[in-house]
């Protein structure tokens, strides 16, 4: 509109207005105001339906770890430090989803043949490494392969014994069985290496490669910086968001994971402020930052404590009564009230997830039990039982005396202690050995030097109790460290690891578990939560059951603190 017809209206306008009358003049500016607040709501209610708010990009965490990285490597990753940047650095063919499933990664899609022998990856298009480099299934066959070769010493080389590989196409891998396994698929969430990097290494030279510190892979965040002390050792790795991950470029920023030497310089950061998060403290420490006002978000473990009686190293323990009455001894809620204050459940199975109530701490009955079954207390104090002699063998006096070896971990020494103040009162003598971790596996566990242990297993996704309960695993490396064996239990154990259908799979299972209930190998104790300290203006964090820490991270993509308005059509846009 030209300015002169614009100075012509206005004036022509507020003549107008001048000559009307007073009264005319009031209602007409009272109308105005309405109009203009009525305009005002109408628009705010559009706005309140039409818009929503979403998250988007921006932000940055730093989080605190016990123990520096030495192998950023998802073949060789040992500590925490390790696993933690491994799983932030590396992707693999599928992930672990939020409810403990799995969904594709790499692989844009996968099918399981009928027989349930073979699975076939199909990759995404445009697949890229950190460094731009294209990834194709050569990666995924070179990584398999390494954690094939014994020479690599990777922990995951158990996981590929007799699978074959086959590589139809540049984006096609082809992973066959001898037999069925229906875990087998949590393999595919290994961390693919880039094989224009690894491929001129040796097995032997590949934990020496600078790749373990420096590394390069396809994950959600790619490393950026390296902050070193005077000698060299990483204390904090600068991560950034990797545009081209498969699943979309993650939300937060930045990511910063910094290195502690113990839990009071972890907490020491995180009071000053230099760490926004972290994780593996102490159920004290925690209780105390959480009743601060601190956030902390659980998830369950799968993971089983409890005291395994080595009846192979000492006798004593072949008396059944004498395994069920120092099970119905154990402290069970007094231990998770009192050392982990809450943040564990107490177990009466195999299972973290069996329903069944704990066993309940009964002193009397347990006594009866034994006196029932012929033990009697000597002038000691301690129970002994004197067998009568017979054609083949003497009279024999048998006294309940045993140690029971631990790691030296502040609430298991404690568990130690309760529970031998429980069965001294019923009337054993007990000796608690404190070892070291590595020692405690090294020298106790795999020669199976001890006779009673109190120990955790790490049951995994699925809980598959086959390493841990069949006959067959009861020397080094399996893991049947109750040394138990049971012809039945064996045959439901095997059938199981063989059934597809999972209710036919968890009866085996059950069924399996109500037999090792019977025979009281092990006194179970109890299942920890994962307890993770994170500020509050993270958004989205959504944990799955975890089998290790490091799982904490399988969503971290869609972690958020900045948010925006935009109209719902453009919502999808965001996700």
């Amino acid at each position: 509109m030209p300015s002169k017809l614009k100075t012509v209206l206005f004036k022509e306008t507020r003549f107008a207005f001048d000559s009307l009358p007073p009264r005319l003049k009031a209602l007409f500016v009272v109308l105005f105001i309405f109009f203009v607040g009525s305009l005002g709501v109408l628009v705010w209610r559009l706005n309140q339906n039409f818009i929503v708010t979403v998250p988007t990009e921006g932000g940055s965490l730093t989080e605190g770890v016990i123990g520096p990285a030495r192998f950023v490597n998802p073949l060789l990753a040992v500590s925490d430090a390790d696993r933690d940047l491994t799983s932030l650095v590396y992707s693999g063919l599928v992930r672990v989803g939020p409810k403990g499933n799995f969904i594709p990664d790499l692989a844009k899609s996968y099918e399981v043949s009928e027989d349930k022998l073979t699975y076939t990856f199909h990759l995404k298009d445009n697949l890229r490494f950190h460094d731009g480099a294209p990834l194709t299934a050569d990666d995924v066959r070179f990584t398999i392969e390494k954690a094939m070769d014994p020479a690599v010493k990777s922990a995951k080389r158990a996981n590929w014994n007799g699978v074959s590989i086959e590589q139809p196409g540049p984006k096609t891998i082809q992973l066959t069985l001898k037999k069925p396994y229906p875990a087998f698929l949590e393999n595919a969430t290994l961390g693919v290496l880039p094989s224009h990097l690894w491929q001129n290494t040796s097995a032997e030279s590949f934990p020496l490669h600078e790749q373990n510190l420096e590394a390069i892979g396809s994950g959600p965040y790619k490393l950026s910086k390296i902050t070193k002390d005077s000698n060299g050792i990483p204390t904090a790795y600068e991560l950034k968001a990797f545009s081209d991950f498969a699943l979309g470029k993650p939300r937060l920023e930045k990511i910063t994971i910094g290195f502690y030497k113990n839990e009071e310089e972890l907490v020491e950061a995180y009071k000053n402020g230099q760490i926004d998060s972290l994780s593996s403290l102490s159920p004290a420490l925690v209780k105390e930052l959480e009743e601060s006002g601190q956030r902390v978000v659980k998830s369950t473990l799968p993971r089983v404590f409890a005291v395994f009686f080595n009846q192979n190293h000492n006798s004593v323990f072949l008396d059944a009564t004498v395994r069920k009455a120092l099970n119905l001894a154990v402290p069970r809620q007094e231990i998770v009230e009192n050392i982990f204050h809450g943040y564990a459940e107490p177990l009466e199975g195999i299972f973290t997830s069996t329903n069944d109530e704990p066993t309940k701490t009964d002193l009397v009955a347990a006594k009866k039990m034994l006196t029932d079954a012929g033990w009697k207390l000597n002038d000691q104090g301690v129970m002994q039982k004197t067998t009568k002699a017979s054609k083949d063998k003497p009279a024999a006096t048998q006294v309940l005396t045993f140690s029971l070896a631990t790691s030296n971990i502040e609430e298991l020494k404690q568990i130690a202690e309760k529970l031998k103040a429980n069965w001294t009162a019923l009337g054993a003598k007990v000796e608690i050995e404190i070892y070291e971790s590595n020692d405690l596996n090294q020298n106790v566990i795999k020669p199976r030097k001890y006779d009673a242990l109190l120990f955790g297993e790490v049951m995994g996704r699925d809980s598959n109790p086959y390493p841990f309960w069949h006959s067959s695993q009861r020397t080094d490396p399996g893991l049947n460290i109750a040394m138990y064996t049971n012809a039945k239990v064996d045959r439901l154990l095997e059938e199981a690891r063989q059934t597809s259908d999972l209710e036919e799979r968890n009866k085996k299972y059950f069924e399996a578990e109500t037999e090792i209930k019977k025979d009281q190998p092990v006194a179970f104790i109890y299942s920890p939560y994962f307890l993770y300290l994170l500020p509050r203006n993270i958004i989205g964090v959504s944990l799955p059951t975890l089998t290790n820490p490091a799982e904490r991270f399988v969503n971290i993509h869609k972690w958020y603190v900045r948010t925006d308005k935009v109209w719902k059509i453009f919502a999808n846009l965001y996700k």
